[in-house]
């Protein structure tokens, strides 16, 4: 009997073992496997018209990670940050869109030292393409200087743009 009782316990905690580890890998790959589908959102015919306040481009801040890596045009205008047709960025769980206020962001570190101080303007709508993110109307958009991809659950930076002001 108690070789039965030892020979259930150790496959149950076994069955339990396996259960989190492969529901912590689902999550892990969910993005890799099922990519969000790519979004082309444009400017209305009114916000063409209006030069925007600040441009700047996504660099891959680390070139020796191939996972974490971003691309592309940002122009950020006085209530929306848009991501031009040409951004992309690595896939990945939980990025954030934000605006930072300090330039030439290259680490984890940079972001994390003025992330109580940034603006999270909502989770990424696509992996690639054209995207609208409006700011919020409390926010002076003199004390920002960078628009970053960051990756909320892990912490990590997936791409920096600093922005020149127009």
């Amino acid at each position: 009997m108690r070789r039965f009782i030892r020979g259930f316990l150790l496959f149950f905690v076994g069955g339990l073992f396996g259960t989190a580890i492969g529901f912590a890998a689902g999550l892990w790959f969910f993005p890799y496997i099922f990519p969000l589908e790519p979004v082309n959102h444009t400017l209305t015919q009114e916000e063409t018209q209006v030069s925007p306040i600040a441009k700047g481009a996504f660099i891959h801040a680390n070139p020796n990670d191939p996972i974490h890596w971003g691309k592309g045009s940002v122009s950020v205008y006085k209530n929306l940050v848009f991501l031009e047709s040409d951004f992309e960025v690595g896939a990945g769980p939980d990025y954030r869109v934000l605006l930072v206020p300090k330039a030439g962001i290259k680490s984890n570190g940079d972001v994390r030292e003025v992330l109580g101080k940034s603006v999270d303007l909502g989770q990424i709508q696509a992996f690639k393409g054209g995207q609208r993110y409006p700011i919020p109307p409390n926010v002076n958009l003199d004390d920002y200087q960078s628009v970053v991809i960051w990756c909320r659950q892990f912490g990590a930076l997936i791409s920096p743009a600093t922005l020149a002001k127009k």
